[in-house]
């Protein structure tokens, strides 16, 4: 689970981050990862709208990526806001292969 320093909350952030971030997309997921206002934690917000499947779905899906998340905290700069936004394949796609996707781009993207 993440903190709550690590979490977005506001919309603003979330729309400043997709507008101006820099994007990298797999299979799965789209990660955007822009500069943050507060150096001192890098924050995560997710989307996972509708199209992904019921709510017990997107659920699940939000829950393993916030556990990814997590486990890759450490290696992320503290001056940047991620989010990442959920494709509808993103419904069928084991843990694997959703870390690995996240990894990678949070790896080139974010990595300290």
């Amino acid at each position: 689970m993440l903190a709550k320093p690590n979490r977005l909350t506001r919309g603003s952030d979330y729309k400043a981050t997709v507008r101006r971030g820099n994007r990298c997309a797999g299979a799965h997921t789209v990660t955007y990862v822009g500069r943050a206002g507060d150096p001192a934690v890098a924050r995560f917000g997710f989307i996972v709208n509708r199209q992904v499947g019921s709510a017990v779905v997107r659920n699940t899906v939000r829950r393993r990526l916030k556990a990814v998340c997590a486990e890759v905290l450490p290696t992320i700069r503290p001056d940047v806001d991620v989010v990442i936004r959920a494709l509808p394949s993103a419904a069928t796609a084991d843990f694997a292969s959703l870390r690995d996707e996240v990894t990678r781009c949070l790896q080139r993207r974010a990595a300290a």
